[in-house]
């Protein structure tokens, strides 16, 4: 394991905090639905910010600078949408995205070029080989 893959794993492995919508212990319907939704009341304690609430989402709680936008895999994504394109890609750097727009036959021909470069296609969908 190299060291940039370390820091990655110890910056990724940092307590990230979850946001839940105001009340969501008190009512059943919102334990089993457990997401944020903006606290819109005229007296909502949350919505104030006061002591003893449940933080909200807030510039402060974005994701580290070092891994924003990459891949759970420590990867960079690349969107591809032919052939020559994935040639002039390194295969340790990057993890490639087939476009939405391509086609089942150059969606193949894509795939098997990557796997002959030995890049990872994060949206291969059970191509053949």
């Amino acid at each position: 394991m190299s060291s940039v893959d370390r820091k990655l794993r110890l910056i990724r492995s940092k307590r990230r905090i979850k946001f839940f919508r105001h009340q969501w212990w008190k009512f059943w319907k919102f334990i089993n639905d457990l997401k944020w939704r903006r606290p819109k009341g005229i007296d909502n304690p949350m919505r104030l910010r006061l002591k003893g609430m449940p933080p909200r989402p807030s510039s402060g709680f974005g994701t580290p600078r070092e891994i924003r936008g990459l891949h759970p895999s420590g990867l960079k994504p690349v969107v591809v949408h032919n052939v020559r394109e994935l040639e002039s890609l390194n295969p340790a750097e990057v993890i490639v995205y087939v476009g939405r727009t391509v086609g089942k036959r150059k969606r193949a021909e894509i795939i098997n070029k990557a796997r002959e470069l030995g890049i990872l296609v994060a949206n291969e969908g059970g191509v053949k080989q």
